[in-house]
């Protein structure tokens, strides 16, 4: 009997095991298991942290380190990746502007700011790159990209032509001057990699959402509302682009909608261009099952999720696809049965979220190895 072919293709496990780490633990498992079977370990990004370095090392790119701001424009070393023979740079929003970077108890979005992303992004044009691919995951910044576009040369002006920095003074804002934006931007193509929807401001927006996960409070979460909806308001008036109703726009804190509208930047799936652009397809041509997963599966996970997009492919090619989570529905769920044929959470038994974190590794391997042992049935 001939062996199979197992694709593993999971997504980071948040704050537990980053994407690569899942896919070897799932391949330990199947390997102590009966099954006869080859594995190949495909981990994704889904524009989270860490898609930038799976699709560098996948391309067999090179790093670049420099100096850059971090949020609170605190010199720190920081990279991005050239690949493709250095025309195009995928850079990590994480890396400069990341909530890694920051102690909890200084995580202030009131003050956060993007400009060293954007510090990569011009280094990246020096490097005379033609394509910038930006994964937007894990940043510490509600700034709706003000601090990129700084970066790049535009000024954010109140009414008395003073310059405005932190998101928090962007309740100021009279005018957007353009006119020292660098304009090798404007031919390069700019790709951002959206794993949500949400739109820039309202109850589903930017600050609503992300912000308390980045230490704002209530009433910080108004303040920084009120900021995006300013520079939505000022940007209409000079772009003629409404910014509110841009989808993916309040993805990394606005910064989507902010690149959107003065870099003409392409707002993509991130998971589906991820595949793409590491060459998915391929993968999934020569496996006979696919075992995905992350730390939650549920019906989110079909709005633009990396396991969503893993077993949508493999269902085109009519595979067996098996999710295995932390976390799944209590109840059948008719969306989520349609792309995976098992989801099982690998928990080893009632216990508290800190626990079930540190074991995740170990319960990854145990319920592969279980799962390997029934396929080879």
């Amino acid at each position: 009997m001939k062996n199979t072919r197992v694709l593993i293709a999971p997504n980071a496990f948040k704050h537990s095991l980053n994407a690569m780490d899942v896919a070897l633990a799932i391949q330990e498992g199947l390997q102590k298991s009966r099954l006869d079977c080859v594995c190949e370990c495909f981990p994704v990004g889904d524009g989270g942290d860490g898609t930038g370095d799976l699709m560098i090392k996948k391309h067999n790119g090179s790093i670049v380190s420099a100096e850059v701001n971090d949020p609170f424009n605190r010199k720190i070393i920081s990279s991005f990746g050239l690949v493709n023979d250095g025309e195009t740079a995928i850079i990590e929003m994480a890396n400069a502007s990341g909530l890694h970077l920051v102690k909890p108890e200084e995580l202030d979005p009131l003050r956060a700011t993007s400009f060293g992303t954007g510090e990569l992004v011009k280094l990246a044009l020096d490097k005379g790159v033609r394509k910038i691919v930006l994964a937007i995951g894990g940043s510490a910044t509600v700034d709706g990209g003000t601090g990129i576009l700084r970066a790049l040369g535009i000024r954010f002006l109140d009414a008395a032509g003073q310059e405005l920095t932190a998101p928090e003074s962007l309740t100021e804002l009279a005018s957007i001057d353009v006119s020292g934006l660098d304009q090798r931007i404007l031919a390069c193509e700019v790709s951002i990699l959206c794993d949500v929807d949400n739109t820039l401001v309202g109850d589903h927006g930017s600050a609503a959402v992300f912000g308390p996960q980045k230490g704002a409070t209530p009433d910080g979460v108004k303040k920084l509302d009120t900021s995006l909806r300013k520079f939505a308001d000022v940007a209409l008036a000079q772009t003629g682009i409404d910014m509110t109703l841009i989808k993916h726009g309040g993805a990394a804190g606005g910064v989507s909608a902010g690149l959107y509208t003065f870099f003409n930047a392409n707002l993509v799936n991130g998971i589906d261009f991820f595949l793409d652009f590491t060459g998915f397809t391929e993968a999934v041509a020569k496996a006979d099952v696919v075992i995905t997963g992350e730390g939650s599966i549920d019906e989110q996970t079909l709005h633009g999720k990396g396991p969503f997009g893993v077993a949508f492919q493999a269902k085109r090619k009519n595979l067996p696809v098996i999710g295995l989570a932390g976390k799944i529905p209590l109840e059948q769920n008719e969306k989520l049965n349609q792309y995976f044929d098992v989801l099982l959470a690998i928990g080893n038994g009632p216990t508290d979220i800190t626990t079930a974190l540190k074991y995740t590794e170990e319960n990854l391997i145990r319920t592969a190895w279980q799962v390997g042992n029934l396929l080879a049935n």
